[in-house]
């Protein structure tokens, strides 16, 4: 018994063991267990077999078939009486035997099939593509996943300052509360700052719910039970660029381009293999086979002059030649012209939103970020002013109404220094999702 609650114990502790993730590690395990990335990678799995699929196309085929059949009734023909000497007469006459077996092997292999190749061709492209695939679904979860963590991040921070206002605010109270019981101070002042005291409590309670509400997106994201604890390691001010970014124009080796240009390509080889469709093709095949005729089952597997097998052979050329199809190839052909010019322009419009949402994601890195510095250099005077209000409270050379607006100045400027962190973190975010550094957050 004891040794079942020790080993009860050990589990419990196991599950309630914090979890510490850094963004990296997040995002990897995001990637890594994600539903859509799963899914992805078993299409590219998937794509695979279908390749080799194509290719058993140019193979060769080999069967072997064997069959007995007992003729409980010969058939009947009717010959003419001249072949037995009896002219002017008809015999009727049973043909064949009671018995009947055949083996036979077959092979067959085509020699020239310009669509069998052009469709290799185009499995071997599918699956480069099934793979494209596999990266866009990782850079998408990673982007949403950092995204979540950034504002995890800013909530931590957030719940950070409340805390710290609760306590200049308690103390602010007791302060308040002696002056009130010594008949120095008044009980407005002292219930005013109960009042933000209470607000300052709700702040808290709802910053809270958000956090764990925060948290709990992340553990589902990363397929963590939702009882188990995590903690996010890295800090809301932790810079994600390595560099400074620069402007760019060339995103052709983002992955969203990869797979337009090789939808491009795939149409490309669609169209060709519908008018491969034109061409002759030419295959080979073969058999070889052994026949049984047997009358009298008891000697059925015994050789001898009656009990023969005979053996028979062939080869064959095919050559077939397509002449009219009632013009379905040539309809098939314009629908995949229009195909290929509709991924032309979604490629080409691409390209142009991704240069614009560069350019518009870099003025508004650059803007945040100045934002965020004129923010913290706010926060940190209107702490400064409130901390001298709040002294000269205490001597009472300032009015409780005029510690009561810088308290509102502070906070005011908390949420804007918070505000500005956050949207100077997605900024960030932005970027590495349209220059493709993205993926650095889950590539070792």
């Amino acid at each position: 018994m004891t040794i079942v609650l020790l080993g009860g114990q050990l589990v419990f502790a196991q599950d309630s063991k914090t979890t510490e993730l850094s963004l990296q590690k997040c995002v990897q395990m995001a990637v890594a267990k994600n539903i859509n990335v799963k899914t992805a990678r078993i299409e590219n799995e998937k794509s695979k077999f279908k390749k080799e699929e194509t290719r058993a196309a140019l193979l060769p085929k080999m069967n072997f078939s064997s069959s007995m059949t007992d003729n409980v009734s010969l058939p009947t023909t009717v010959l003419p009486g001249e072949f037995l000497g009896k002219p002017g007469t008809s015999i009727a006459v049973q043909m064949g035997s009671q018995y009947s077996t055949t083996a036979t092997f077959s092979i067959s292999q085509i020699l020239y099939n310009q669509t069998a190749l052009t469709a290799l061709k185009l499995t071997q492209k599918s699956s480069e593509l099934s793979s494209l695939n596999v990266k866009k679904a990782s850079e998408d979860i990673a982007f949403e996943v950092a995204k979540l963590y950034a504002l995890g991040q800013t909530t931590a921070e957030q719940r950070k300052l409340i805390d710290q206002n609760i306590l200049r605010t308690e103390r602010l109270r007791d302060i308040t509360k002696i002056t009130v019981d010594n008949g120095i101070g008044k009980q407005i002042d002292l219930d005013r700052v109960n009042v933000n005291l209470e607000n300052l409590y709700t702040q808290q309670s709802n910053t809270k719910a958000a956090q764990e509400q925060q948290l709990n997106m992340i553990k589902y994201m990363l397929d963590l039970p939702l009882e188990q604890n995590i903690v996010l390691t890295d800090t809301a001010g932790m810079a994600l660029l390595k560099n400074e970014p620069i402007l760019q124009s060339d995103f052709s080796n983002h992955v969203s381009i990869r797979l337009l240009e090789s939808q491009k390509e795939l149409n490309v080889l669609n169209k060709k293999l519908i008018n491969n469709g034109y061409l002759p093709t030419l295959s080979l095949s073969g058999q070889a086979a052994y026949q049984g005729l047997r009358n009298d089952f008891s000697t059925y597997f015994k050789s001898g002059e009656v009990n023969k097998w005979y053996p028979m052979a062939n080869f064959t050329v095919n050559l077939s030649v397509p002449v009219f199809d009632g013009f379905e190839k040539r309809s098939k052909a314009r629908q995949a012209t229009l195909d290929l010019q509709k991924t032309q322009a979604t490629l080409e419009s691409t390209k142009e939103s991704f240069s614009m949402n560069y350019k518009n994601a870099l003025n508004n890195y650059l803007n945040n970020k100045d934002i965020v510095r004129r923010q913290k250099q706010n926060l940190n005077l209107a702490e400064k002013v409130y901390k001298e209000t709040t002294l000269k409270y205490r001597e009472g050379m300032a009015a409780m109404s005029s510690l009561l607006q810088d308290e509102m100045s502070l906070s005011s400027a908390q949420g804007g220094y918070l505000t500005a962190l956050y949207n100077f973190k997605e900024a960030e975010l932005k970027i590495m999702s349209i220059n493709g550094d993205i993926k650095n957050l889950f590539n070792n």
